[in-house]
C-alpha cells in the first residue's frame, strides 16, 4: 500500500498550495489527496495544482468533498449539491487521481418532520448518479463513514446497507480508521468490505470525540485495523488526515509526526509499498 496525506493538513497554516505539494514529497509521502473546491478555485490554482504534483512526482490519488446538502427536502439544494460533486470528479480526472472520497450529510431536524427513509433514499438515488458519472470517467467514489449521532452513515452495518442500496460498482467504501474506532467498529468487521474499500483515511483520536490526530496522540490501537484491512486484499492507499493542527506555526514538524508513526506502522504490518 502506499501511503499519502490529504492536502488539508495545511489549511490554517502558513503553507500555500504549492509548498504544502512540495513538502509532501519532502516528507517522504508516495501520493496526495487535493482538498480544494472546484467551485472556488480559478483555472490559474487548477494549473498550479497539476504542474506542482507532476513536477514533485507526486500522484493524485483522491479529490474530496463534502456533499452535506445531499439528502436536503429540497430539490434545487440537493441538484447543486449533486452539480458540485460532479465538479469535484471532473477535477479528479483532471488531475489524473482515482476517486473522489465522499462525505454525505446528517439527518435533519432529529429525524422528524421529513421522514428518515426519504432522506435515506435521496442520498442512495443521488450517489447511484455519481457513480454513474465517477464509472464514465474511469473513477470511483469512496463514501466516509461519520461517526456521528445523526450522519447518514454513522456506522459499518449502515454503509454496506447505503453501498447495498445504491448497487452501483463505481461506489465503494472509505475506511477511516479513527471513525471505525468511534463507531465501535472492531478490526474483524472490516472483512464485511472486502472487495468494496476505495480508500483509506489514517489518524487518532482520544476515543471519544472526532480527533484527526497523528497516530500515537490519541488511543486507536492501529496494528489490529491494518492487519484487517491487509486480510480484505486492499492494496491502494492510506492517506493520512490532520486538520486545523492546535499548532499552525510548527505544521511541518506536525504532519512529519504523522508520517513517520504512520510509516512505522505499515512497515510493522508488512503492507508499506
Amino acid at each position: 500500500m502506499k501511503l499519502g496525506l490529504i492536502s488539508s493538513a495545511w489549511l490554517g497554516s502558513p503553507v500555500g498550495t504549492a509548498e504544502g505539494i512540495r513538502l509532501t514529497k519532502e516528507i517522504g509521502f508516495d501520493t496526495i489527496d487535493i482538498f480544494a473546491d472546484p467551485m472556488e478555485i480559478d483555472v490559474r490554482e487548477r494549473r498550479l495544482i497539476k504542474d506542482t504534483c507532476r513536477e514533485m512526482k507526486l500522484p493524485v490519488v483522491s479529490t474530496v468533498c463534502c456533499a452535506l446538502g445531499i439528502a436536503d427536502f429540497n430539490t434545487p439544494v440537493r441538484r447543486y449539491h449533486v452539480r458540485r460533486a460532479k465538479a469535484y470528479l471532473d477535477l479528479a480526472y483532471e488531475l489524473e487521481g482515482r476517486n473522489l472520497l465522499l462525505v454525505l450529510g446528517e439527518y435533519i431536524w432529529q429525524q422528524e418532520v421529513i421522514a428518515p427513509r426519504d432522506q435515506w433514499n435521496w442520498a442512495v438515488e443521488h450517489v447511484r448518479e455519481l457513480g454513474q458519472h465517477a464509472a464514465g470517467l474511469g473513477l470511483e467514489i469512496a463514501l466516509e463513514l461519520e461517526p456521528f449521532h445523526l450522519s447518514l452513515i454513522n456506522d459499518l452495518p449502515k454503509m454496506i446497507r447505503f453501498l447495498d442500496d445504491v448497487a452501483h460498482p463505481a461506489v465503494k467504501a472509505n475506511v477511516d480508521v479513527s471513525h471505525l474506532a468511534l463507531a465501535r467498529s472492531a478490526p474483524p468487521d472490516l472483512a464485511a468490505l472486502t472487495g468494496r474499500t476505495a480508500h483509506v483515511h489514517f489518524s487518532d483520536c482520544d476515543g471519544t470525540n472526532h480527533g484527526d490526530l497523528p497516530p500515537g496522540r490519541g488511543v486507536v490501537d492501529f496494528p489490529p485495523y491494518l492487519q484487517a484491512l491487509k486480510a480484505t486484499g486492499f492494496s491502494g492507499t492510506v492517506s493520512i488526515e490532520l486538520e486545523y493542527s492546535p499548532e499552525p506555526a510548527k505544521i511541518v514538524e506536525w504532519v512529519r509526526e504523522a508520517f513517520t508513526a504512520t510509516d512505522r506502522l505499515m512497515q510493522a504490518a508488512g503492507i508499506r509499498n
